[in-house]
């Protein structure tokens, strides 16, 4: 108004001062002012949308929360533990080459070996020790080789497509690592100055790391970044990762990833880490549903709460390591065997086509039936199972199936209604066209159920059996004990 108010006094002006203006005169002086105030009034509107001579985004856009990049050869991959002591007799990187085609075949694509550094002998557990009390951050440990040895693991690893993380242990460090006496200030104390394991856990062939000094920060990335060089390997486990910052976690990330695109597995279950520093997580939850609905101590509803939280407050692009065994669950609880019963191969099915990367632990596809040692020497036996051919199936099954695939390249998961919701778990995941459809009875009785959505018609074949079914969108089944079905397309 202030300026339309102004250009019309600015006219009376001329017309009352100068009546010999002629006609041509006007008209020029007229489109001159008006295209003066067009410019202002453009420019008035643009000045709304900028800050800083920067257009201003839009505050109520939905924002994704993962906003790292994860390597593309992720998307479809399914991941291995390896614990090298117990894998072979020798319990070296060299005799472990030997299983590499046998893990290709498998459906292996990312091979996590469990720490590789020299052990401490101080406070010493067990007559081997602990693969989680490091004593040199830029060692190798001799009981597995030397770094050539483990040079020329990788190097196979990634002639046979496949890629290879290691285990990281920052949150703390053996008694007798160097650091405790050149740096004595890096760690943290308890109430009377001494070193202590970290606060509360019975941890005692380690101590604790004060993640307050930048030096810390400084040494635990380089040494971080020195194996990704060196040995070229494609990221890191990172052991009890939410016991350290996550600020330190992004930095480390953005280091590493210049060096080249890195994959980094959180010991956590945690929404923060996915942000900026770790590419995934543990499903902790998971497994702790699963083994509560297998072992009667809770209905399917737990389960069912599962999917929902997932589907509704887990980051979109976030993946989880989905499992029922690893070298925690295995030394410290028990096999999946005596933690899920006659449910095994149900929550192996759930674990295995649920949002998520499935894990598969050393031996686990021999019927490993048994808690190994941790702190000593404890073979794996090596022996034909059916749950080799069961691996197989399903992680081959996720690298052709884009429904199955990881964050953002995979469908979600939807739930298909049934008639016996207190029994029967049942949902379907889509993308570009592929779809599977997985019904699993969770309950030691035989069911005869109907599925039913808008989801699920459609012409399948079953997994296991390789038989064609047709679905009309209104279905019955009938479920054995523990029984289930993998529906394909």
């Amino acid at each position: 108004m202030f300026l339309l108010k102004n250009m019309g006094n600015f006219w009376q002006m001329q017309f009352l001062g100068h009546n010999t203006i002629n006609n041509e005169s006007m008209i020029r002086r007229s489109l001159w002012a008006w295209g003066m105030i067009l410019g202002l009034f453009l420019a008035g509107c643009q000045c709304g949308d900028k800050k800083g001579g920067e257009t201003m985004e839009n505050p109520y856009a939905p924002k994704p929360y993962v906003e790292l990049e994860h390597p593309e050869w992720t998307k479809n991959a399914s991941i291995y533990e390896v614990n090298v002591r117990q894998f072979t007799p020798e319990g070296t990187f060299k005799a472990f080459e030997a299983h590499l085609p046998r893990l290709k075949e498998l459906g292996v694509d990312i091979l996590w070996l469990m720490p590789i550094h020299p052990i401490g002998e101080k406070n010493r557990k067990g007559e081997v020790g602990s693969y989680y009390s490091v004593k040199d951050y830029y060692g190798v440990n001799p009981e597995f080789g030397t770094l050539d040895d483990l040079k020329h693991l990788v190097n196979k690893i990634h002639e046979m497509g496949m890629y290879v993380i290691i285990d990281w242990v920052g949150n703390h460090s053996a008694w007798d690592n160097p650091l405790v006496a050149e740096h004595p200030d890096w760690y943290t104390k308890d109430a009377h100055g001494n070193f202590q394991p970290t606060p509360w856990y019975d941890w005692s062939d380690i101590i604790d790391f004060d993640y307050e000094k930048p030096e810390v920060r400084e040494y635990m990335t380089k040494a971080l970044k020195y194996w990704v060089s060196e040995a070229d390997i494609d990221g890191f486990r990172c052991d009890v990762a939410g016991f350290m910052p996550t600020d330190f976690w992004e930095n480390a990330r953005r280091e590493l990833d210049e060096i080249k695109p890195v994959f980094m597995l959180a010991e956590w279950e945690s929404r923060d880490l996915h942000k900026n520093a770790f590419d995934m997580t543990y499903s902790w939850s998971l497994y702790r549903e699963m083994h509560e609905v297998a072992m009667g101590k809770a209905g399917l509803g737990v389960l069912n709460e599962y999917m929902a939280h997932h589907v509704n407050t887990f980051p979109k692009n976030g993946y989880r390591m989905t499992f029922v065994d690893n070298h925690d669950k295995n030394s410290w609880e028990g096999t999946p065997f005596s933690m899920f019963g006659d449910a095994v191969e149900a929550c192996m099915v759930l674990a295995t086509t649920v949002e998520g990367m499935p894990l598969v632990y050393s031996g686990q596809e021999a019927g490993l039936n048994r808690k190994l040692a941790f702190f000593d020497k404890d073979l794996i036996e090596w022996k034909k199972h059916p749950y080799a051919d069961f691996y197989k199936t399903m992680l081959h099954l996720k690298k052709k199936n884009k429904a199955l695939w990881n964050g953002k390249w995979g469908g979600s998961m939807v739930k298909v209604n049934n008639s016996s919701a207190d029994k029967v778990l049942s949902f379907t995941r889509e993308k570009d066209g592929d779809q599977v459809v997985v019904v699993i009875n969770f309950s030691k009785e035989s069911v005869k159920t109907k599925i039913k959505s808008d989801f699920h018609a459609g012409n399948y074949t079953e997994l296991f059996t390789e038989k064609a079914v047709s679905f009309k969108g209104e279905d019955a089944l009938e479920l054995k004990p523990w029984e289930y079905r993998v529906y394909v397309k």
